[in-house]
């Protein structure tokens, strides 16, 4: 992350102390998320990033989640990057592209996460702003390439046992290896994508994180479970 960017990030806490709700997203941006399946018009990334850029937009349309969400985006192949550091919707939604060769650094991605987390959580303490317990969510198309996977999964399912994390593992597509994605998520089981809704699973994300925002920190809030059939494979 740019110097000038952290500077703008600190800053956002200081002028705006609402509770936070740290959201990252850790998504797949492997070269099979390119490839179109069984007849679609849309490649998954095509899809993804349309559903990418409702999540800001209706998170940005809700009077209190706007001001709660703090948003960042991390992007793994074969090497993993920040797209987007923890900041408010009003940066707008990074487009999110596909980059590096055929590789699928799950663990990489997550251990990113995971380091721009612990720093962000940091700022929170340092300008005394609040926060809920942080989301992550991890979509893949495939299965890993390297074993970096075995030590971020412990370390993700440690934090979620512990109740310092919450995590959404997503699969793509029928070749997803939702074996791999069961290691990140100890509590409850990762859930297939129906085809490409992308979309309608944002929509649902930011209906949570509005939900989220109207509730103390500390205090458990129930998800829309019902409203998981609109997106996932059941």
């Amino acid at each position: 992350m740019a110097s000038t960017d952290l500077v703008l990030s600190h800053h956002e806490l200081i002028e705006n102390p609402t509770a936070r709700v740290p959201i990252c997203l850790v998504l797949d941006a492997s070269p099979s998320m390119e490839e179109t399946h069984y007849g679609d018009r849309q490649t998954p990334i095509e899809a993804l990033n349309i559903g990418v850029q409702a999540f800001y937009e209706d998170i940005s349309k809700d009077e209190m989640a706007r001001y709660a969400a703090d948003i960042a985006i991390v992007t793994f192949s074969d090497v993993s990057r920040i797209d987007t550091d923890f900041g408010s919707v009003e940066r707008g939604a990074p487009m999110v592209s596909i980059h590096g060769g055929g590789g699928t650094s799950i663990g990489s991605g997550v251990e990113l996460a995971l380091d721009i987390l612990e720093r962000r959580k940091k700022q929170y303490k340092e300008t005394g702003v609040d926060y809920y317990q942080p989301w992550l969510v991890l979509m893949t198309d495939g299965a890993p390439t390297d074993q970096t996977h075995h030590g971020a999964g412990r370390k993700v399912s440690d934090m979620v046992r512990q109740k310092k994390l919450i995590i959404f593992p997503i699969g793509v597509g029928s070749k997803a290896d939702m074996q791999t994605l069961e290691l990140f998520s100890p509590t409850r089981p990762p859930l297939r994508l129906q085809g490409l809704c992308f979309a309608e699973f944002f929509k649902w994300l930011s209906s949570s994180v509005a939900a989220t925002s109207r509730s103390t920190p500390g205090e458990a809030v129930k998800l829309d479970v019902e409203g998981i059939k609109g997106w996932a494979e059941l």
